[in-house]
């Protein structure tokens, strides 16, 4: 008998339900859904057909969005996932001179116009306090990443090889578009600044604050967007984000398998990705220029917030620090009971592995590749 499937009953934490009934069937043509799974398709299909009348219904606002512009650069958290972007997102966040995506507005991007006020009333029991894989908090209204509206949209994203992991190789190329055909990277690329127009249409003419760890594979295409925005990226010891990834693909992925996965491939995904991220990272980084990007880690950010937090205002010259510091700490108090994860140390052939494949950044960001 295979491995139990963990949470196998569950319809909760499933960022498909957003989705609408033309883009869902489009998905399904290209996958076939577990048995074991059909009560989530199941589920998923009867939201998709509600999310499609409620998606026609705020097609009477499309006129608004589209005469909405974004007159502020975006700022965009890189770093890979189980980095830290998460935490930095949430620090940021408390600064309410940014407009931010949320958790209910990056699953339902073709209705949250329209539904979020109503909806995050009626399913908010249907999201849990913490996060599956670690004790961050969850709710509707928290800073959640962008990725998941134009996956939603248009199809394009890695994440859907979460869902289908038989197709897992097929959606990568999608993490840094570096082999897609060109009209399915436009498709992107204007569902993304839809989404953008949409949050700045709702919250008001604020610098948007996006964070996506995908994003980090795409700094061409965010500039083509948009032009003067800035990046901060974020990196971490890689044992501890293999580690922490591992764990990840252990817990929260499991709510979204539509398929049975091979759980020995697990560890050569994440190395494989780790790789393809930071290649395209590293190659497209030189594109933003050095008063437009700042760089910090996961570390610093840990030991010593408010100072970190600091130097990135005054590299990315964002306004008045001191205004926006009683919230940053008033907010850091909130955290002083929070736990993280603690994982064993890797097996050492392993960690060998690693210090070979990730020689780059091991070197890169000073990473003691054999820690003791």
């Amino acid at each position: 008998m295979g491995s139990p499937l963990k949470h196998r009953w569950s319809i909760a934490n499933n960022y498909l339900a957003g989705i609408t009934l033309d883009r869902w069937f489009e998905l399904l043509a290209d996958n076939r859904v577990n048995p074991a799974y059909w009560h989530r398709a199941a589920f998923v299909t009867l939201a998709a057909a509600f999310n499609s009348l409620a998606a026609r219904r705020e097609r009477r606002l499309d006129e608004a969005v589209r005469a909405t512009r974004i007159t502020q650069p975006p700022l965009f958290i890189l770093g890979h996932w189980r980095s830290g972007t998460t935490h930095l997102h949430n620090l940021l966040a408390r600064d309410r001179r940014f407009a931010f995506a949320n958790t209910y507005q990056v699953v339902n991007p073709l209705t949250f116009l329209t539904t979020e006020e109503r909806n995050t009333r009626r399913f908010a029991r249907m999201v849990p306090d913490k996060r599956p894989m670690d004790e961050v908090a969850m709710g509707f209204g928290e800073p959640q990443e962008d990725e998941f509206a134009p996956c939603l949209m248009t199809l394009r994203s890695l994440y859907l090889g979460i869902s289908f992991p038989r197709s897992l190789g097929h959606y990568e190329r999608y993490l840094s578009f570096d082999e897609v055909p060109p009209a399915e990277t436009e498709e992107w690329k204007q569902a993304m600044l839809w989404f953008c127009r949409k949050l700045v249409h709702k919250q008001g003419d604020r610098p948007l604050l996006l964070k996506s760890p995908p994003h980090t594979a795409r700094i061409r295409l965010l500039l083509e967007l948009f032009p003067e925005a800035r990046f901060v990226h974020i990196h971490r010891h890689p044992h501890d984000v293999f580690r922490s990834n591992r764990h990840y693909w252990d817990t929260a992925v499991w709510y979204s398998y539509l398929q049975k996965p091979d759980r020995s491939t697990v560890d050569d995904g994440i190395i494989r990705r780790y790789r393809l991220l930071h290649d395209a990272f590293h190659t497209q980084r030189p594109r933003v220029p050095d008063d437009r990007f700042h760089e910090l880690s996961f570390h610093d950010l840990d030991s010593d917030p408010v100072a970190t937090v600091r130097r990135l205002y005054d590299q990315l010259a964002l306004p008045d620090f001191e205004t926006f510091r009683p919230a940053l700490e008033a907010y850091l108090g909130t955290l002083k009971g929070y736990r993280k994860n603690r994982f064993d140390p890797l097996e050492p052939a392993l960690a060998e592995r690693l210090a070979e494949a990730w020689r780059t950044e091991f070197e890169l960001w000073n990473y003691d590749p054999h820690p003791s």
